[in-house]
Parts: C-alpha cells; sequence; structure tokens
C-alpha cells in the first residue's frame, strides 16, 4: 500500500468550496467513522481547519481516496492536489511547519496537526506507518521553528484580522468588540485585542460558561448566542469563528443593527469556515466584511518578510523528508529478516521446553543435548532446503547463489552435487 495525501487548500480552493469540505462538530467523527468502514483505507488522519482540508492515508490507491472525499463533499474536480509517499512526506513536514499556511509560519496549525493525529488514533484510524510519520512531523516542525527564524514574531490570521481592524478602521481604546465563538482562534483575537487595550469586549458563545471562562482571562463581558442579534448594534468590529454548519449573523440582523446605529460603520471579519456571516452582508452599505481569503492579501508583507527563513526551513524539510524515506525503505526490507528471526526464535523457545520436559523425567543429559541439537538443526534448515530444492528443480541459479553467499562452506567441507531427480543415490 501506498502513502497518500489529497486535500484542498487556500491555494487551490475558494472559502465556498473548502467550507463545503469542512469537517468540524459532529461532522468530524461521521467522517472518521465512514473512514474506518472503508477497506480499501488501512490508516487514516483527517486534518480540516479553516484553510484546508487534507486526507493523510496509506491506501491502496488515491482513488480510494478521491471517492470517498467526493462522497462527502460533493464534485471537488479541479480543486484538489495529492502526492504519494516521499512527496506526501514532504507536504505535510511543510504544513507542520507553516510554510504552506496563509501566513508563512503561524504557530497555530502545529497544533492542530497534532488534534488531527490524536483524533485519528483515538478512532482507531491510526497504524504503525502513520504513526511514525506524524511523530517525525511533530520533531522536524520543532527543529525548523527553532533552527530558524520562520517562527519568530508569530502573525496567526486573528492577530493579522486585528491588525487591519487598527490600522485601517477604528482605535481599539475607543471601540466596542464583539467576538463570536470561544476556541482557538478566538482565544489568540481576545489576546490581541485585550492587550491593544480595547475599550470594551463581549464575547458570544453557545455554550455560555465557555464565553464567560474567555471573558474572565481577557476582561470581557460573556453572552448566550441567544442574546446576539441584540447585541450586535453595540459593536464597531466583530469577529467570528465558531464550528456552526450554517451562518450564525445573517444580513437582516446587520441591516437592522446599521440602523440602530444610525448608520455608524461596522467591520466584520469572518474567521470560519463554513462562513459565519451570511456573505451578502457585504453588499449592506457601511458594513465592511473580511473573510479568510480577504486576509490573503493584508498578511503578504509578513510573507515577505519570512521568505529567507522559509528557505532554510526548507533545506532542513527535504534532508529529513531523504531520512525518513530510507527508514522506512530500511524498515521495509527488514522485515524478511524480523521473519527469520522470530521463526529461529520460536523453535529454541519450543525445543528448549521440550528438552526440559525430557531432563525432568529422567532422560540423559548427554541425550537430550543431542536431541536438541539435532531438532535445531532440523528444524531450522529444513526452509531453505525445501527452497533450494525447489530452486535447483527450476532452474533458479538466483537462489542458489544467494544460498552460496548467505551459507559459506564450513572449513574442509565440499559441497556434493545437487541433485536434480528423485532417483535413489548410487550405492
Amino acid at each position: 500500500m501506498t502513502l497518500w495525501v489529497l486535500g484542498l487548500n487556500h491555494q487551490t480552493a475558494p472559502v465556498e468550496l473548502r467550507e463545503r469540505a469542512a469537517f468540524a462538530g459532529d461532522a468530524l467523527p461521521r467522517a472518521l467513522g465512514s473512514l474506518r468502514d472503508t477497506p480499501q483505507i488501512a490508516e487514516a488522519v483527517l486534518l480540516s481547519t479553516c484553510n484546508r482540508t487534507e486526507l493523510y492515508a496509506v491506501a491502496e490507491s488515491a482513488q480510494a481516496l478521491d471517492q470517498w472525499l467526493q462522497s462527502q463533499a460533493g464534485d471537488l474536480q479541479g480543486y484538489l492536489y495529492q502526492h504519494a509517499d516521499a512527496d506526501a512526506v514532504r507536504h505535510l513536514f511543510r504544513v507542520a511547519t507553516g510554510l504552506d499556511s496563509m501566513v508563512l509560519g503561524e504557530p497555530q496549525i502545529l497544533g492542530q496537526v497534532k488534534d488531527a493525529w490524536s483524533t485519528a488514533r483515538d478512532h482507531g484510524l491510526l497504524g504503525q506507518r502513520l504513526d511514525r510519520l506524524f511523530q517525525q512531523t511533530f520533531s522536524v516542525a520543532k527543529r525548523a521553528r527553532t533552527d530558524t527564524q520562520v517562527g519568530a514574531n508569530p502573525v496567526s490570521v486573528a492577530s493579522a484580522a486585528v491588525r487591519l481592524a487598527q490600522n485601517a478602521f477604528a482605535r481599539l481604546d475607543d471601540s466596542t468588540v464583539l467576538l463570536v465563538g470561544a476556541g482557538e482562534t478566538i482565544e489568540l483575537a481576545a489576546r490581541h485585542l485585550s492587550e491593544g487595550k480595547v475599550r470594551r469586549l463581549l464575547i458570544a458563545n453557545r455554550t455560555l460558561a465557555h464565553a464567560q471562562e474567555l471573558a474572565s482571562r481577557h476582561g470581557g463581558v460573556a453572552l448566550p448566542l441567544t442574546e446576539l442579534e441584540r447585541h450586535l448594534a453595540e459593536a464597531d468590529v466583530v469577529f467570528s469563528a465558531t464550528a456552526a454548519r450554517e451562518p450564525v449573523i445573517h444580513r437582516a440582523a446587520v441591516a437592522n443593527a446599521l440602523r440602530a446605529r444610525r448608520h455608524k460603520p461596522m467591520l466584520l471579519f469572518d474567521l470560519a469556515v463554513p462562513r459565519d456571516i451570511e456573505a451578502d452582508v457585504a453588499s449592506l452599505d457601511d458594513a465592511f466584511l473580511y473573510t479568510v481569503d480577504d486576509l490573503e492579501r493584508a498578511v503578504e508583507d509578513n510573507r515577505r518578510s519570512r521568505r529567507e527563513a522559509a528557505a532554510e526551513a526548507e533545506t532542513i524539510i527535504d534532508l529529513q523528508v531523504s531520512r525518513f524515506v530510507e527508514t522506512l525503505q530500511a524498515s521495509a526490507h527488514q522485515a524478511p529478516l524480523r521473519q527469520l528471526r522470530a521463526f529461529g526464535e520460536a523453535t529454541r523457545a519450543e525445543l528448549l521446553e521440550r528438552a526440559r520436559q525430557q531432563l525432568a523425567n529422567g532422560k540423559p543429559a548427554d541425550e537430550v543435548l543431542e536431541l536438541l541439537a539435532h531438532g535445531l538443526t532440523n528444524r531450522l534448515l529444513h526452509p531453505p532446503t525445501a527452497a533450494l530444492r525447489a530452486a535447483a528443480l527450476s532452474g533458479d541459479a538466483d537462489l542458489t547463489r544467494a544460498a552460496e553467499r548467505l551459507f559459506p562452506a564450513a572449513p574442509g567441507y565440499h559441497h556434493p552435487p545437487v541433485r536434480t531427480d528423485d532417483a535413489d543415490p548410487a550405492p
């Protein structure tokens, strides 16, 4: 079976397609259960973030992965990429290091890769090959971020959005900001807003306790999601990043909020995939809506400043890909050796136990040793002897030459001619 990656990301697919292929909330365990029931897929890890959905798998063919993904998300032809073996390893190393992110070197992706690996393990989808790959990935990502400046002064999508709001729209110390959600992205936004001395911070979430916990850390006010529309008019800036499958902020609600604000402008950042804010909110006068795709342009300066460090990280990744592939190949070549040793150990243990029983029954030690040596010789030499006899009959000279290298003759011993018929030996 081959190691594959199949997926789409912010470089190959627009947000409306990425949200269709996103697996969040209850959709993720259902998807993993479906993967587990797909016989052509032996191992799998499903990575789904706001900027990418990728399936890493050990499978018979990429077609099995393609059929599964499109059964879940519909027709994605023309937007998918796939890589196999060493190229798949390189892709995962780059993803985990932040080299394939919208914000070059962003730190959140490594945690998301670890979560995907852990979830796959919990659902019984992780085997030896993928587990080894992901463990190596974590080591490579740590080294690349430690040995280069690719992770220096990290900029996340959330911090890029906060910076855009601060530089192009309003002073934070004179603004009310509404955060919708309580996950990692909103946590990052809250941290940056708190550091920026935002005047007032509102946090709305479906689970009020989570909003209260976040509000207590950053000096905000927690709201249940059911009160979102009632407080929307108070917000100068809105950040939304939930795991909802449908929008939580609708055009009508924003229109009502703008009327209540007497059309004082409102800036909205939809940092979720699937999207949290209806796209036609952008058509409203005085509403300025940005999605994660729009932030691609806002973070271009950051990308340019990190390209030199990224080149150094790429060098580290190339070296580690070569070493990992060599390790896999060596492991595959060692399989016959492990099988041989296992056969030898099992034979030794069985005959040794028989010898102990014979000694316990009073049989003379010399006789037991003779039987043990004879038994070991016969049992260990029977498989190669049978194989060599069959090779001689079929004319397989390669196996005969290999045997001569594996079993050099003892000093003073001359090989007898190999018999190729079943005739009795001459008297």
